[in-house]
Protein backbone atom coordinates (compact mmCIF):
# COMPACT_ATOMS: atom_id res chain seq x y z
CA UNK A 1 0.00 0.00 0.00
CA UNK A 2 1.31 3.42 -0.95
CA UNK A 3 2.22 5.95 1.72
CA UNK A 4 1.86 9.74 1.76
CA UNK A 5 4.49 11.82 3.56
CA UNK A 6 4.08 15.52 4.34
CA UNK A 7 6.90 17.96 5.12
CA UNK A 8 6.80 21.35 6.76
CA UNK A 9 9.26 23.85 5.23
CA UNK A 10 10.83 26.25 7.75
CA UNK A 11 12.74 24.41 10.46
CA UNK A 12 12.04 21.08 8.78
CA UNK A 13 12.97 20.87 5.08
CA UNK A 14 15.12 24.02 5.23
CA UNK A 15 16.31 26.57 7.79
CA UNK A 16 16.93 29.88 6.03
CA UNK A 17 17.78 31.80 9.18
CA UNK A 18 20.64 29.40 9.86
CA UNK A 19 21.97 29.09 6.33
CA UNK A 20 20.08 26.04 4.99
CA UNK A 21 18.28 27.53 1.98
CA UNK A 22 17.90 24.31 0.00
CA UNK A 23 17.05 20.72 0.89
CA UNK A 24 20.30 18.98 1.81
CA UNK A 25 21.65 16.19 -0.44
CA UNK A 26 20.99 13.44 2.10
CA UNK A 27 17.39 14.56 2.64
CA UNK A 28 16.84 14.81 -1.13
CA UNK A 29 18.12 11.27 -1.55
CA UNK A 30 15.82 9.90 1.15
CA UNK A 31 12.75 11.64 -0.31
CA UNK A 32 13.64 10.33 -3.77
CA UNK A 33 13.80 6.83 -2.32
CA UNK A 34 10.28 7.25 -0.97
CA UNK A 35 9.08 8.23 -4.42
CA UNK A 36 11.03 5.43 -6.12
CA UNK A 37 9.10 2.95 -3.99
CA UNK A 38 5.80 4.41 -5.23
CA UNK A 39 4.98 6.69 -2.31
CA UNK A 40 3.74 10.29 -2.43
CA UNK A 41 5.58 13.28 -0.98
CA UNK A 42 4.02 16.66 -0.24
CA UNK A 43 4.97 20.02 1.19
CA UNK A 44 2.63 21.11 4.01
CA UNK A 45 3.39 24.68 4.99
CA UNK A 46 2.06 27.96 6.26
CA UNK A 47 3.75 29.58 3.27
CA UNK A 48 1.69 30.74 0.29
CA UNK A 49 2.69 29.85 -3.27
CA UNK A 50 4.54 33.18 -3.58
CA UNK A 51 6.94 32.07 -0.84
CA UNK A 52 8.04 28.84 -2.54
CA UNK A 53 11.44 29.28 -4.14
CA UNK A 54 12.45 27.50 -7.33
CA UNK A 55 14.27 24.80 -5.35
CA UNK A 56 10.99 23.75 -3.71
CA UNK A 57 8.79 24.24 -6.79
CA UNK A 58 11.10 22.28 -9.08
CA UNK A 59 12.03 19.48 -6.71
CA UNK A 60 9.24 17.20 -7.89
CA UNK A 61 6.87 17.05 -4.93
CA UNK A 62 3.53 15.42 -5.66
CA UNK A 63 1.67 18.46 -4.38
CA UNK A 64 1.37 21.22 -1.81
CA UNK A 65 -0.75 22.00 1.23
CA UNK A 66 -0.33 25.78 1.40
CA UNK A 67 -1.33 28.64 3.74
CA UNK A 68 -2.05 26.19 6.57
CA UNK A 69 -4.47 24.08 4.54
CA UNK A 70 -6.48 26.88 2.91
CA UNK A 71 -5.13 25.90 -0.53
CA UNK A 72 -4.41 22.27 -1.49
CA UNK A 73 -2.86 21.07 -4.73
CA UNK A 74 -2.20 17.50 -5.94
CA UNK A 75 0.23 17.52 -8.84
CA UNK A 76 -1.07 20.41 -10.99
CA UNK A 77 -4.67 20.18 -9.80
CA UNK A 78 -6.19 22.33 -7.05
CA UNK A 79 -8.43 20.00 -5.04
CA UNK A 80 -9.47 22.55 -2.38
CA UNK A 81 -9.31 26.26 -1.70
CA UNK A 82 -11.09 28.43 0.82
CA UNK A 83 -10.31 32.12 1.00
CA UNK A 84 -11.24 34.42 3.88
CA UNK A 85 -14.54 36.23 3.37
CA UNK A 86 -13.95 39.49 1.45
CA UNK A 87 -16.06 41.58 3.82
CA UNK A 88 -13.95 40.26 6.70
CA UNK A 89 -10.79 41.22 4.82
CA UNK A 90 -12.11 44.74 4.30
CA UNK A 91 -12.86 45.13 8.02
CA UNK A 92 -9.47 43.75 8.99
CA UNK A 93 -7.55 45.95 6.55
CA UNK A 94 -9.42 49.06 7.71
CA UNK A 95 -8.47 48.26 11.31
CA UNK A 96 -4.85 47.47 10.40
CA UNK A 97 -4.56 50.82 8.65
CA UNK A 98 -5.97 52.71 11.64
CA UNK A 99 -3.56 50.94 14.02
CA UNK A 100 -0.51 51.40 11.77
CA UNK A 101 -0.11 47.63 11.41
CA UNK A 102 1.91 46.58 8.38
CA UNK A 103 0.36 43.60 6.62
CA UNK A 104 0.69 41.22 3.68
CA UNK A 105 -2.35 39.56 2.09
CA UNK A 106 -1.44 36.10 0.81
CA UNK A 107 -3.31 34.94 -2.27
CA UNK A 108 -3.43 31.91 -4.54
CA UNK A 109 -0.43 32.76 -6.71
CA UNK A 110 0.51 36.30 -5.73
CA UNK A 111 0.89 37.90 -2.32
CA UNK A 112 0.21 41.57 -1.76
CA UNK A 113 2.23 44.02 0.33
CA UNK A 114 2.50 47.80 0.10
CA UNK A 115 5.83 49.10 -1.18
CA UNK A 116 6.19 51.38 1.85
CA UNK A 117 6.10 48.48 4.33
CA UNK A 118 9.90 48.33 4.49
CA UNK A 119 10.10 46.79 7.96
CA UNK A 120 7.76 43.90 7.14
CA UNK A 121 9.47 43.37 3.78
CA UNK A 122 12.80 42.99 5.60
CA UNK A 123 11.39 39.92 7.37
CA UNK A 124 10.92 38.22 4.01
CA UNK A 125 14.36 39.26 2.85
CA UNK A 126 15.81 37.26 5.76
CA UNK A 127 13.93 34.18 4.50
CA UNK A 128 15.10 34.69 0.89
CA UNK A 129 11.51 35.08 -0.32
CA UNK A 130 11.44 35.67 -4.10
CA UNK A 131 10.04 39.01 -5.30
CA UNK A 132 8.46 37.79 -8.53
CA UNK A 133 5.11 36.90 -6.97
CA UNK A 134 4.84 39.93 -4.67
CA UNK A 135 2.66 42.85 -5.74
CA UNK A 136 2.73 46.32 -4.20
CA UNK A 137 -0.21 47.83 -6.06
CA UNK A 138 -3.60 46.16 -5.57
CA UNK A 139 -7.14 46.62 -4.28
CA UNK A 140 -7.88 44.44 -1.22
CA UNK A 141 -11.51 43.95 -2.30
CA UNK A 142 -10.37 42.42 -5.60
CA UNK A 143 -8.04 39.69 -4.32
CA UNK A 144 -8.73 36.31 -2.72
CA UNK A 145 -6.87 36.09 0.59
CA UNK A 146 -5.95 32.80 2.27
CA UNK A 147 -3.68 34.06 5.06
CA UNK A 148 -2.38 37.37 6.41
CA UNK A 149 1.01 38.23 7.91
CA UNK A 150 1.32 41.26 10.13
CA UNK A 151 3.85 43.45 11.91
CA UNK A 152 2.49 45.50 14.80
CA UNK A 153 4.27 48.67 15.90
CA UNK A 154 2.90 48.90 19.45
CA UNK A 155 0.99 47.14 22.22
CA UNK A 156 -2.35 48.43 20.96
CA UNK A 157 -1.84 46.67 17.64
CA UNK A 158 -0.61 43.50 19.31
CA UNK A 159 -3.61 43.41 21.65
CA UNK A 160 -5.97 43.81 18.70
CA UNK A 161 -4.35 40.93 16.79
CA UNK A 162 -4.47 38.73 19.87
CA UNK A 163 -8.20 39.48 20.20
CA UNK A 164 -8.90 38.08 16.73
CA UNK A 165 -8.84 34.56 18.15
CA UNK A 166 -12.35 35.30 19.41
CA UNK A 167 -13.50 35.97 15.82
CA UNK A 168 -12.70 32.56 14.32
CA UNK A 169 -9.04 33.13 13.54
CA UNK A 170 -5.89 31.47 14.79
CA UNK A 171 -2.35 32.73 14.66
CA UNK A 172 1.33 32.20 15.21
CA UNK A 173 2.84 35.19 16.94
CA UNK A 174 5.93 36.68 18.50
CA UNK A 175 4.70 39.39 20.81
CA UNK A 176 8.26 40.63 21.36
CA UNK A 177 8.60 41.64 17.72
CA UNK A 178 4.90 42.17 16.99
CA UNK A 179 4.93 39.62 14.16
CA UNK A 180 1.77 37.59 13.45
CA UNK A 181 0.60 34.98 10.96
CA UNK A 182 -3.19 35.13 10.91
CA UNK A 183 -5.41 32.48 9.34
CA UNK A 184 -8.91 31.05 9.53
CA UNK A 185 -9.41 28.44 12.22
CA UNK A 186 -11.51 26.46 9.73
CA UNK A 187 -8.35 25.37 7.87
CA UNK A 188 -5.25 23.67 9.19
CA UNK A 189 -2.44 21.63 7.70
CA UNK A 190 -4.30 18.59 9.10
CA UNK A 191 -7.53 19.42 7.25
CA UNK A 192 -5.55 19.89 4.04
CA UNK A 193 -3.75 16.59 4.51
CA UNK A 194 -7.05 14.75 5.03
CA UNK A 195 -8.27 16.15 1.72
CA UNK A 196 -5.15 14.83 -0.01
CA UNK A 197 -5.54 11.39 1.54
CA UNK A 198 -9.19 11.23 0.48
CA UNK A 199 -8.32 12.36 -3.06
CA UNK A 200 -5.58 9.71 -3.41
CA UNK A 201 -7.54 7.04 -1.49
CA UNK A 202 -4.74 6.51 1.01
CA UNK A 203 -5.71 5.27 4.49
CA UNK A 204 -4.83 7.50 7.43
CA UNK A 205 -2.53 4.88 8.93
CA UNK A 206 -0.31 5.16 5.83
CA UNK A 207 0.30 8.87 6.31
CA UNK A 208 3.32 10.56 7.90
CA UNK A 209 4.25 14.15 8.66
CA UNK A 210 7.42 15.98 9.70
CA UNK A 211 7.21 19.34 11.48
CA UNK A 212 8.63 21.59 14.16
CA UNK A 213 6.24 24.51 14.80
CA UNK A 214 2.96 25.38 16.47
CA UNK A 215 1.06 25.21 13.18
CA UNK A 216 2.33 21.62 12.76
CA UNK A 217 0.64 20.34 15.92
CA UNK A 218 -2.67 19.44 14.22
CA UNK A 219 -1.01 17.48 11.42
CA UNK A 220 1.45 15.69 13.71
CA UNK A 221 -1.42 14.52 15.91
CA UNK A 222 -3.72 13.64 12.97
CA UNK A 223 -1.59 11.58 10.57
CA UNK A 224 -0.81 7.92 11.12
CA UNK A 225 2.68 8.81 12.37
CA UNK A 226 3.67 12.36 13.30
CA UNK A 227 7.43 12.91 13.47
CA UNK A 228 8.76 16.00 15.27
CA UNK A 229 12.11 17.49 14.37
CA UNK A 230 14.80 17.52 17.03
CA UNK A 231 14.75 21.31 16.92
CA UNK A 232 10.98 21.45 17.57
CA UNK A 233 9.72 23.11 20.73
CA UNK A 234 8.97 20.69 23.58
CA UNK A 235 5.25 21.48 23.38
CA UNK A 236 5.24 20.39 19.72
CA UNK A 237 7.13 17.18 20.44
CA UNK A 238 4.39 16.21 22.88
CA UNK A 239 1.99 15.77 19.96
CA UNK A 240 4.30 13.60 17.86
CA UNK A 241 4.53 9.82 17.87
CA UNK A 242 8.24 9.90 17.04
CA UNK A 243 11.11 12.40 17.29
CA UNK A 244 13.99 12.62 14.83
CA UNK A 245 17.18 14.70 14.72
CA UNK A 246 17.40 18.42 13.92
CA UNK A 247 17.12 20.01 10.48
CA UNK A 248 20.85 20.79 10.70
CA UNK A 249 21.59 17.08 11.18
CA UNK A 250 19.41 15.80 8.31
CA UNK A 251 16.56 14.89 10.64
CA UNK A 252 14.16 14.17 7.80
CA UNK A 253 16.52 11.64 6.22
CA UNK A 254 17.06 9.90 9.55
CA UNK A 255 13.31 9.86 10.22
CA UNK A 256 12.48 8.45 6.79
CA UNK A 257 15.08 5.72 7.15
CA UNK A 258 14.07 4.75 10.69
CA UNK A 259 10.30 5.26 10.84
CA UNK A 260 9.08 4.85 7.25
CA UNK A 261 11.51 2.77 5.21
CA UNK A 262 12.75 0.79 8.25
CA UNK A 263 16.32 0.79 6.99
Amino acid sequence: MKKAVFFDVDGTLIDCLNGITDITPRVKKSIRKLQAEGNYVFVATGRPYAFLNDNLLNFGFDGFVLTNGAYVQVRDKCIYKKSINKSCIKDLVDKFNRLNIQYMLQGETYSYIKDEYKKLRSVYDAYKIPEKYLKGKYKPEEVDVYKIELLCSDKKGIDYCLSLKDDGYDYICDTKTGYFELYSRANTKASGILKVLDFLNIPLENSYAFGDGKNDIEMLSTVGCGIAMGNAHASVKNYAEEITDTVQNDGIALGIEKFILNI
